[in-house]
């Protein structure tokens, strides 16, 4: 043991006398070594850590954005434009130029939430620049804001109203419903055709009991015929019926009802509804995906001006075409109706209340356009526009009917003569204050002047809402659907075009 020692410390001596001083060798080996592991295993612990925590973040991104691809779809990012719409500024800012003109409907727009954004008329006699042709520039001036009504001159040009107009001879012009009574002649309220109580009773009663149940009467509300009942009629035979304790009315309670009902003065419709006359010959000439290229341009053009879904512009009414000759007139009245809970609207009655009496039309603006100038006469009047108050009773002053057009056009508030290619624009409905479609703008009653000399062509856009926004929405789910299920069935057998769709609806 001794000598291998010795042994050692000779080997050591030896090498310390060959190469320079060193360190220790065993010593600084062990602790260096130690030092290495410890560090190994505190970065492996820390790597796991930091991994772990990277897979959570990942993973958590990816979940944050499939909730957001599934939560903001398409619906979504409509809706949530509702009431976002700014206003048209008072600065003058432009309105949107039309969108191109497209050969297919925007289904896709039938079943989504729209918003009814409306132009502010800031004060009356401003003008604000609107943009609704590729490079040109158009003056809307504000004429009243009781109703909010406006005019685009040159909205038209010649060339577009001549088109109209012949395509309207063409299409052939019918006489207006509501005519007034030859010189003469009394006025009659009676339908169309004579039938005596016995007989509308027994029409009325369906089932052929003897007796007359609720639903039979509210049956014949969507006839639409008008031929032997009217709604008023039917609001009184009801009323009768509901005042019964059985809730049924037998032959002889329904012929003191119905007594009741054709006696004048009991209608309870408004008295400028009843006493609406108008002479005049028109048409309808539809604007959709077929159509003459000016009608299709005409509907782009309104919903660029109006800046509503155009959807919405699509599914209404199609474009009306009048006529007032010498001596034609419309007296005052309003486009819209007011909504109760007895009446429908006429454009969503496939998603409608079927107990509901009678269908209404349900307008939330009105767009006209001027298709020639008159000689003399014809102007359009709005007998009350910025009236302080509006009162029916105050519309009679001095023992003259303001509505009667024929005697007091002169005595309306604001006129405006006809010129071609100019359009007017106003809404029928005050806003809900929450994006939608309110109560009827009684300051919105209009009517047309008697023609003296010249001829008188105008054509109405009108854009139908429901006041129901669930039940608009509700109508144009129904439609998306009816739709893609024809053009479904285009692929098997024939083309359907939006008239055929038209039609049906």
């Amino acid at each position: 043991m001794e000598d291998t020692q010795e042994d050692f410390m000779e080997q050591e001596e030896t090498v310390d006398s060959d190469e320079p001083s060193l360190p220790p060798f065993n010593a600084p080996f062990r602790s260096t070594r130690l030092h290495i592991q410890r560090s190994n295993v505190c970065s492996r612990a820390y790597f796991v850590v930091v991994m772990v925590f990277f897979h959570v973040y990942i993973l958590n991104v990816i979940a944050l954005l499939l909730y957001v691809h599934y939560n903001n779809g398409p619906g979504d990012l409509v809706s949530g434009d509702r009431g976002s719409s700014a206003p048209v500024s008072d600065t003058g800012s432009r309105l949107p130029p039309p969108a191109p003109s497209s050969g297919e409907l925007h289904v896709e727009d039938y079943s989504q939430s729209f918003s009814l954004p409306r132009i502010e008329g800031i004060r009356v006699g401003h003008v604000q620049q609107v943009s609704l042709v590729p490079d040109r520039t158009h003056e809307m001036r504000t004429l009243s804001l009781k109703p909010l009504l406006f005019e685009i001159p040159g909205f038209l040009s010649e060339e577009e109203c001549r088109v109209v107009v012949q395509l309207a001879q063409l299409k052939g012009l019918m006489d207006s419903q509501a005519t007034a009574p030859s010189q003469g002649q009394e006025e009659s309220n009676q339908p169309l055709l004579s039938l005596s109580t016995d007989e509308v009773f027994s029409l009325l009663d369906l089932n052929q009991d003897g007796l007359l149940q609720k639903q039979e009467i509210v049956s014949h509300s969507r006839s639409r015929d008008g031929t032997w009942l009217s709604p008023d009629n039917l609001r009184q035979i009801l009323t009768g019926l509901e005042a019964c304790p059985t809730g049924m009315l037998t032959l002889g309670d329904f012929r003191r009802v119905y007594d009741v009902s054709q006696r004048p003065g009991q209608a309870q419709s408004g008295r400028l509804h009843s006493r609406f006359k108008q002479r005049s010959k028109h048409t309808w000439l539809y604007q959709g995906p077929g159509s003459h290229h000016v009608l299709r341009t005409l509907r782009n053009r309104v919903t660029s001006l109006t800046r509503l879904p155009s959807a919405l512009v699509e599914l209404s009414e199609p474009l009306q075409v009048i006529r007032f000759e010498n001596g034609d007139f419309s007296n005052a009245h309003h486009d819209s109706s007011p909504s109760h809970s007895e009446t429908t609207c006429a454009h969503t009655r496939l998603a409608g209340n079927t107990s509901a009496l009678t269908e209404v039309s349900c307008r939330y603006l009105t767009v006209l356009f001027y298709l020639s100038s008159v000689e003399e006469g014809g102007e359009s009047t709005f007998p009350v526009a910025d009236n302080r108050t509006y009162e029916e009773q105050a519309l009679v002053q001095d023992g003259v009917d303001l509505t009667d057009t024929q005697e007091t056009c002169g005595r309306g508030n604001l006129r405006m003569k006809p010129t071609a290619g100019t359009a007017l624009l106003w809404y029928n409905h005050l806003s809900d204050g929450r994006g939608w479609m309110g109560e009827l703008d009684e300051y919105s009653l209009h009517g047309d002047c008697l023609v003296r000399r010249g001829v008188k062509w105008v054509a109405n856009s009108w854009v139908n809402v429901d006041p129901d926004y669930q039940q608009q929405a509700r109508y144009q789910r129904l439609v998306a659907q009816r739709y893609r299920a024809k053009t479904g069935m285009e692929d098997h057998y024939k083309s359907l075009s939006h008239s055929d769709l038209h039609q049906d609806l």
